[in-house]
């Protein structure tokens, strides 16, 4: 598989909506642009910018792919011309701490989020933020956004997530969830939308439903989770593994690469769904080629099916031949053990209508 060999450590990584084109931000406070081929993943330097002396550590791609946002360390807003590498404008104290994560929710509107929690709505025709958010009292780790009900999910270091509705003007979230007692580190969905995994600290991958409880198959922290399907994702760990995995039911696939023993930062689906890319401390941007396990997974689909018409058929021939012999024989169903103090439950703040809490239906 390709690899984009670095002289510095990249921390996040975005691709172009609609060409070969990625760019990372790193460690020098460096963003650089590749263009890469399609088939083989190969290459080319496009060009190389140094908006600021601190480390850039979030990245995001507009929708029409004009523009790539940048936050960094020294708490810096960066609009950058995708085709050229120009500056085509700057909020150098957007922040008053490091942003630790950024989110272009369309062309209007770019998300923020500091160390500190802070989370900012920001206009690009204007130089000052449009609404602030304070629910949070750690790092934002990370977003998803929900376009259906224009929600916008917020995971954070202090073990919460947040829902914010971008339509409207108060500076307030529309639910926060309960505390997860662990640090909320990524976060992607699934199910045409319809439900979220978040990734954790402690290595727990939780999936965000009503009636499903939670999975685990890391054996350390969850630093990246990215959607390959609807029904498969793909997540980086702390040990330098990208792992894939299928999702209710829940199925580990396997481990498709690794940056060795260095924890994996940030993972990225390129416009065709065929190249990922991932950045770790290892100095390299590297591409694997997953297109091929879709096409697997669908075979995988076709056999479950299959399998599971056959066991209905027998199961449906047992049970006639039971009702017709006896009653009296019933099985117990087994009890499912909960996780207590993780479920999404109640909402401790605020209270709104069903209709309205983004988590009360999850």
């Amino acid at each position: 598989m390709p690899d984009i060999k670095l002289r510095n450590q990249p921390f996040d990584l975005a691709f172009h909506p609609s060409q070969p084109v990625l760019v990372a931000a790193l460690l020098t406070g460096e963003i650089k642009a590749f263009r890469y081929d399609d088939e083989t993943g190969d290459a080319s330097s496009s060009w190389s910018i140094r908006p600021t002396k601190r480390t850039a550590r979030a990245l995001s791609a507009e929708e029409q792919g004009d523009s790539v946002w940048m936050g960094g360390k020294a708490g810096g807003l960066f609009q950058i011309d995708i085709a050229s590498g120009s500056i085509k404008s700057e909020r150098l104290e957007a922040h008053e701490v490091p942003i630790n994560r950024l989110f272009c929710v369309n062309e209007n509107l770019v998300a923020t989020g500091d160390d500190d929690g802070v989370i900012k709505f920001w206009d690009p025709r204007q130089q000052e933020s449009i609404r602030s958010y304070s629910q949070h009292f750690d790092y934002i780790s990370d977003f998803a956004y929900f376009d259906d009900k224009r929600q916008l999910i917020s995971t954070s270091g202090d073990g919460h997530l947040s829902a914010i509705d971008i339509r409207s003007s108060k500076a307030s979230p529309l639910a926060v969830s309960d505390d997860q007692e662990d640090e909320l580190l990524s976060i992607t969905a699934i199910k045409g939308g319809t439900r979220c995994v978040v990734g954790s600290g402690l290595g727990i991958l939780s999936v965000w439903d009503r009636k499903k409880g939670w999975g685990d198959w890391h054996p350390a922290s969850i630093d990246a989770v990215l959607a390959l399907t609807d029904d498969v994702i793909a997540s980086g760990s702390e040990d330098g593994m990208i792992r894939v995995m299928q999702i209710l039911p829940n199925k580990f696939l396997g481990v498709i690469t690794t940056h060795e023993e260095y924890p994996i930062e940030r993972i990225r689906l390129d416009r065709r769904r065929k190249w990922l890319g991932s950045v770790s401390h290892d100095d390299c941007i590297k591409l694997t080629d997953v297109e091929d396990l879709f096409d697997e997974s669908d075979d995988d689909d076709m056999e479950e099916e299959a399998a599971e018409g056959v066991e209905e058929s027998e199961a449906d021939d047992d049970m006639e031949a039971e009702e017709a012999s006896s009653d009296e024989e019933m099985d117990t169903a087994k009890s499912k053990k909960g996780r207590k103090g993780r479920g999404m439950g109640d909402m401790t703040r605020p209270h709104h209508k069903e209709d309205d809490n983004f988590f009360g239906g999850l």
